[in-house]
């Protein structure tokens, strides 16, 4: 269980995230909806434990998300990912996995079964400067799971990706919940995201304005038409 509640950031006294209040069930893929500049990426970065908030809390299994233990059972992947360029996707993985554990405990079947899930098996031991962009979404998302994480943070991990490379990572998705995983996804792409996903939070403006299952925020209509009307609502 991840229980946020009042969580607040500000930029130059300006409340990026306000009062923002949240819970997310074990086992579910919940999208985290909301217009680019609404938010998610702030709030996100704080839930991973990344960036302090200036106000309220954030409980992972009832820990808090700067907690040792709680990083061991969370992975992320940013909207930008940063590699070592000149080390290979196996090195780099490796490096990320020392990093989430704490030790050593790699191994190479491990890496193998990561990089055949991910579609990057006979890449591994290409230096990463070499990747295309497809090729290092596939990387970033990785290195979120590569130790094994309870719960996983996604942000816009579909954007930019064509329809194979779209239609891959939603595999991936659906695979990790059947595994009993519990999914937060970023996402301006609502068509994935009703696909996908169990809940939804909506976030605008640094408020949370709808939290629950789709069927009771489009009442009928199509997530993005429901979506657009409400935020153009809000905005009159």
């Amino acid at each position: 269980m991840i229980q946020i509640k009042n969580l607040t950031k500000y930029y130059d006294d300006r409340a990026v995230v306000d009062n923002l209040s949240l819970e997310i069930k074990p086992g579910t893929i919940v999208g985290f909806l909301g217009a680019n500049g609404s938010g998610k990426t702030t709030t996100l970065k704080m839930i991973v434990g990344i960036s302090n908030p200036d106000g309220g809390t954030i409980l992972i299994e009832d820990k808090p998300a700067t907690d040792t233990e709680t990083k061991k059972i969370i992975g992320f992947m940013p909207e930008l990912p940063s590699f070592y360029e000149y080390l290979t996707g196996s090195e780099f993985l490796a490096f990320c996995e020392t990093l989430s554990r704490g030790d050593a405990s790699f191994t190479e079947k491990r890496a193998e079964e990561i990089f055949k899930k991910v579609g990057l098996f006979e890449a591994r031991d290409v230096p990463i400067r070499g990747y295309s962009k497809g090729m290092r979404q596939r990387l970033a998302f990785a290195q979120a799971i590569v130790h094994d994480p309870s719960y996983i943070f996604l942000d816009e991990p579909l954007d930019g990706l064509d329809p194979i490379g779209r239609k891959a990572f939603k595999q991936f998705i659906k695979e990790l919940k059947s595994e009993g995983k519990t999914i937060f996804l970023s996402s301006h792409i609502l068509f994935d995201a009703e696909e996908l996903c169990d809940e939804i939070a909506i976030i605008n403006k640094g408020k949370l304005i709808y939290t629950g299952d789709i069927p009771g925020f489009v009442k009928g209509k199509k997530l993005e038409e429901q979506f657009v009307e409400t935020i153009e609502k809000i905005e009159r």
